[in-house]
């Protein structure tokens, strides 16, 4: 087939090199502008664009696909189906409209659950205990499309985001290539999402990642591996910020207040929390590297009663 992938982060990347081994022709990659990176702020392409350069694609970066030009552009690659992976564009519905087969939309939940930006995030928060992924034939509304197909997954108590990230990533490819290859069977089975079971992965903010010790230790253990790798979970300690990246919840209970330093270990620490108790493993303070506990122990002095938050 000919296809239009647009795509922009890793997770995008990981199906267009699905694609770029297949059978199928890929006529253009679309993909967000470069954006300033790192400590220098240095313009920086995308993963997607990266890995399409390497492989000799023509790339599009167009900064809207709203106005007329951009569609014409788009409609003379005369593509058979658009693949669209987080590509951070909307798509108008004369878009939606020109490939032949349509725009396909690969997206990282069990739809219509999790709807929206963060779905990977959301599901590791709310403590689901299986996600998985959708392809999606995309309509006007925000992953409201009917689902051709879907694949699910556990999600273990030690995901983190990450993990989960690269292991739906990989499923998600598998998957759009099982799709394509009865495209016009999946379409003609497609099951429209029932409006009423949907709920909104909103978008993350980094103000989520303050850590709340009043919560359950199983609370903050979801959002401990939720926000790992970004925004990683945050506590104040000694009046400056400590991140916290590696965590596990305990059934013990404390009489001390939430966010207490109840019991330094030899490769952890024991906090209270509002509910349980947290064993804390792999921290990194303000302007330093990631570490584990013991390591933590050797270079800073702590003391049972050190109070978190």
């Amino acid at each position: 087939m000919r296809i239009l992938f647009a795509g922009t982060p890793e997770f995008a990347a990981t199906t267009l090199s699905a694609l770029i081994t297949s059978e199928h022709e890929i006529v253009a990659v679309y993909t967000q502008p470069d954006r300033p990176a790192g400590r220098g702020r240095k313009l920086t392409a995308s993963p997607v664009k990266t890995l399409a350069q390497q492989h000799n694609l023509t790339v599009e970066q167009p900064v809207t696909l709203r106005n007329t030009e951009a569609q014409q552009k788009l409609a003379d690659y005369q593509a058979e189906v658009m693949i669209v992976v987080a590509y951070g564009l909307i798509l108008p519905q004369t878009v939606l409209d020109t490939p032949t087969a349509g725009c396909l939309n690969i997206h990282a939940s069990l739809l219509p659950r999790w709807r929206g930006a963060a779905p990977i995030q959301r599901a590791i928060l709310a403590g689901d205990t299986q996600t998985g992924v959708c392809i999606m034939q995309m309509a006007a509304g925000l992953d409201t499309g009917p689902v051709l197909s879907q694949v699910t997954l556990a999600i273990d108590n030690e995901e983190t985001a990450q993990t989960l990230h690269d292991r739906l990533a990989e499923a998600g490819a598998t998957l759009l290539m099982q799709t394509l290859a009865t495209l016009d069977d999946c379409q003609q089975a497609a099951t429209e999402q029932a409006d009423e079971f949907s709920c909104y992965a909103e978008k993350l903010h980094k103000s989520e990642a303050i850590i709340d010790w009043h919560q359950s230790a199983e609370q903050i253990d979801r959002q401990i591996r939720a926000f790992n790798p970004w925004p990683v979970a945050q506590t104040l300690w000694r009046e400056s910020l400590l991140r916290i990246w590696r965590a596990t919840p305990l059934a013990e209970t404390s009489s001390a207040l939430p966010g207490t330093l109840i019991r330094i270990e030899r490769d952890a620490l024991i906090v209270a929390t509002g509910e349980g108790c947290l064993q804390i493993t792999e921290i990194q303070r303000a302007g330093k590297r990631r570490m584990r506990i013991s390591d933590l122990l050797n270079a800073q002095t702590l003391n049972e009663g050190d109070q978190f938050g």
